[in-house]
Order: C-alpha cells, then sequence, then structure tokens
C-alpha cells in the first residue's frame, strides 16, 4: 500500500568522489542537518536509498510542540519552534508550519493531575502552556459534540504538513550547495588508522572524514554494521487522512481515544496514539532488557506480535560484504500494512466529537514504523569509538517537530561550534555508562 503523496522535489544525479560530510538517510533530520551545513559552506552529501522523506517523515501526524515533551527535550523542541517559525523563508517553500495550538484534552481527574505535574516540571523554562476548563476547550473545538472536563493548552505548539516539510527542506539544502541523492543506499564506512575515511554506496566510493546517520528505523542495522549497539526497536502507528471540511478546530489536539490535526487543503489528519504495534524481531530480543522500563510504563499503548516485518528481519541480522548489495537496497521505503480497524475506529470518534468530520470521506490510510528509544529519548550523538561519527536516531515519534533544530544540533557537533543546547542527554554513551534508564510519566 503506498504511502502519502510528497510533493516533488529534485535530486542530483552524479555521486561525488569526495565531501566533507556525508549523511545517512534522508528524513526530516537528514535533511535538516545538509540545510545547516551547506549553510556553514560545508561540503555535504545526502544519500537516501529510497526517496526523501517517504518513511516516517511524511507518514507522522505533523504535530510541532513543545507541550508534553520530556524534560531533556524541552531546550530542543523551543529551539526547533523557533526555526520552524522562519523555515519557509530560509528554504523558500512551504512547510505547512502554523503556530495554531495544541490540545491535551482531559476526560477525567487522573489526566488533569498528569497534566498538572507536567506543567510543573515545564514552566521554569517559560512554556506558555496552561490548564484550561470546560467552557474555553468547548470554544476551541467549535461545534463540540462532547463536553469535555478541560485540556491542556499550548497555544504557541504548531503543525506543519509532512508532506511537503522534507521536499522543501531538500530543495532549500539543495539550494544551499548540499548535494542530495535519492535511490542511493549507502552499504557501510571505510576507516583508516581508526578513523572513518570513506563511504561506500551502491554508486561507489564517497572520500570523507564525517559520516550522519540519520536513518530513522534503519540505524540500529547500519550501525550494527560498525560494530556500534544503538539499542533501537521500531513500532506501527496508523494514520488517517479525510477530505476538506467546513469548520472544525484549527489547530491539533488529542483524547484517549483519537488525534486529529488540521491539514492545510482543509481535510483532517486522525490517528490513534494507543495503537501501536512493536513487531517482534531478533533485536527484540537482543534489547529485552533495555527496554523493560518502557514495556512497564507504556501499558497497553503498544501491541506486541507478529507480522511481516518479523519475518523479513529473520533473514537480515548477518552482516553483508560491502561489494554486495544488502537490506538498504532490497527495501527502498518501509510501508508498513496499516491497521485499518484502529484507524476507522478513531476516525468514528472523532466524529462523535468533531460534527464538521460527519461528512469527510476517508481519502487515504497509511502506517509508518516509529523509531524508538529504551528512554524514548533520542540520540544525537559523537561515537567514541569511531571518530568522525555522528549519530542522529531514535526519535520515538518526536522527530518531525524537533527535526530542525535537531539538524542545527547536529551540524553544531560536526563543525565544532557552540551547541544551540546541551546535547548531554542525547549522548549515545547513556544506554553503556550505567546511567539509569528514565521514562518520562504520562502526561
Amino acid at each position: 500500500m503506498p504511502g502519502p503523496p510528497l510533493d516533488a522535489v529534485e535530486t542530483d544525479q552524479i555521486q561525488p568522489a569526495k565531501a566533507d560530510v556525508v549523511i545517512v538517510g534522508g528524513g526530516i533530520i537528514g535533511a535538516s542537518t545538509a540545510l545547516f551545513l551547506a549553510e556553514r559552506g560545508i561540503d555535504v552529501v545526502l544519500c537516501e536509498k529510497g526517496v526523501p522523506g517517504a518513511e516516517q517523515s511524511s507518514r507522522n501526524w505533523g504535530w510541532v510542540r513543545v507541550m508534553g515533551r520530556d524534560e531533556r527535550e524541552i531546550p530542543l523542541a523551543i529551539e526547533a519552534l523557533k526555526i520552524w517559525d522562519t523555515l519557509d523563508a530560509r528554504v523558500a517553500g512551504e512547510t505547512g508550519f502554523r503556530r495554531s495550538g495544541i490540545l491535551y484534552i482531559s476526560e477525567n481527574d487522573a489526566d488533569i493531575a498528569n497534566r498538572d505535574a507536567w506543567l510543573a516540571m515545564a514552566r521554569p523554562y517559560g512554556v506558555d502552556s496552561r490548564q484550561i476548563g470546560a467552557e474555553e476547550t468547548q470554544d476551541l473545538m467549535p461545534g463540540a459534540g462532547i463536553r469535555y472536563w478541560g485540556a491542556l493548552h499550548t497555544p504557541s505548539d504548531g503543525r506543519a504538513e509532512p508532506q511537503k516539510a522534507v521536499p522543501a527542506i531538500v530543495a532549500g539544502a539543495r539550494r544551499a550547495g548540499a548535494r542530495v541523492l535519492s535511490g542511493c543506499a549507502v552499504r557501510g564506512v571505510e576507516r583508516t588508522a581508526g578513523r572513518i575515511s570513506a563511504v561506500v554506496t551502491e554508486k561507489g566510493r564517497i572520500e570523507t572524514a564525517t559520516v550522519v546517520v540519520a536513518g530513522g528505523a534503519w540505524s540500529r542495522l547500519f550501525l550494527k554494521g560498525l560494530g556500534i549497539r544503538l539499542p533501537q526497536l521500531k513500532v506501527r502507528n496508523t494514520v488517517l487522512r479525510t477530505s476538506a471540511v467546513s469548520g472544525g478546530p484549527e489547530g491539533a489536539g488529542a483524547t484517549g481515544s483519537y488525534a486529529y490535526r488540521k491539514r492545510l487543503d482543509g481535510g483532517y489528519t486522525i490517528a490513534d496514539g494507543g495503537a501501536n504495534l512493536h513487531p517482534v524481531v531478533p533485536d527484540s530480543v537482543a534489547f529485552f532488557r533495555d527496554f523493560q522500563p518502557a514495556r512497564k510504563a507504556e501499558g497497553d499503548s503498544v501491541q506486541v506480535g507478529l507480522s511481516a516485518q518479523s519475518w523479513r528481519e529473520l533473514f537480515e541480522i548477518g552482516s553483508v560484504p560491502l561489494n554486495r548489495p544488502g537490506a538498504f537496497e532490497r527495501h527502498r521505503v518501509l510501508d508498513p500494512q496499516p491497521d485499518q480497524h484502529s484507524a476507522l475506529r478513531a476516525f468514528d470518534e472523532a466524529k462523535k466529537a468533531l460534527p464538521s468530520l460527519r461528512d469527510a470521506r476517508v481519502q487515504q490510510v497509511w502506517a509508518g514504523l516509529i523509531d524508538v528509544t529504551p528512554d524514548a529519548v533520542p540520540v544525537i550523538s559523537t561515537v567514541e569509538s569511531l571518530p568522525g561519527l555522528v549519530v542522529a536516531a531514535g526519535f520515538s515519534g518526536h522527530g518531525f517537530g524537533i527535526g530542525p533544530g535537531a539538524g542545527h544540533l547536529v551540524a553544531d557537533l560536526v563543525t565544532g561550534q557552540k551547541p544551540i543546547v546541551d546535547p548531554t542527554p542525547f549522548r549515545l554513551s547513556r544506554f553503556s555508562d550505567g546511567t539509569p534508564i528514565t521514562i518520562a510519566p504520562p502526561v
């Protein structure tokens, strides 16, 4: 089943022989990194095995938020929002970003208590989030057919269009001087005297001293080939989009049974945040202990089962020589089978609350694979054991919103400039240096 349609974007046809930096992966993290490096005059090449933005970067909900973030992510989320404000002008394109506000809708006392706790933690960061009552919630959900208890509201949070953002950022990066290769899988890395000296792609070799791995759900497999352990698993979430409707909320919001976001085309993106499938794969066993705290914290929001992904990865756990095609070339775009039932159930629940959706038609249903870490916080980090390598992966469903900020931080790490935020919370070594794995409480 095809994923959502992406805006068209031109890419480069000729692979260069050398570059200062090679980025592996053309999602929003890789594209944003390419943009910030190119703006600094760095000779950067981005290699994408399929189509830029075709995996989770175009399959997510399209939320851009500070609200509800793990405390470790809040500074980066704040900086990312500032970048989103000027991103359209920066790339001379349309990302669809609008500061239209987000609601975490409360349906019981426990919801309100969870949000009070988050607010108490987040206020020192200057967030404009606040708890609102039933009347104000009703005003922000015009025509709502259900009277909710209230909501946690952040008016400065926003929304953007996942199918537009990466193509726009890629085009902007190319105008700034980056080269972007699509249909160009990176098979692995060559080393000289313990340092990176080149990458090997399906089209040949690129001499480089610096590699950024921003491969989303593929990052674990790529790093495994380098002997680097990244505890990362995949979770499937399904999304639905509707036809255009009149009226309805302008921003985004979520309850325990549905989430919505107004789209630029006048329709809505609908999903169920509690309908997530972790396909059991060999890494489920390899990282069993790493993810034990997460399993306890997630409760019923992540289900476990078998899927086509389970069988495929069973036969792709071994390394492949660099002179032979491997999994990256066999699977250009991860396109998991969506859970139609959960998506339609969420749509039915949304229609009960939002009468404007009752005449909407289902235009498309798709799924994506979210790359998650044991603490649901990304890795944005250099790697001590391999000089020249930077990892930007494991964004745990948060990558779209903080993507431009993450790209800025990666560019800072690559160039040695003062980082936009303290990168310490995102270091890869936290999973091996005895640091306790902590999971943010529900919001």
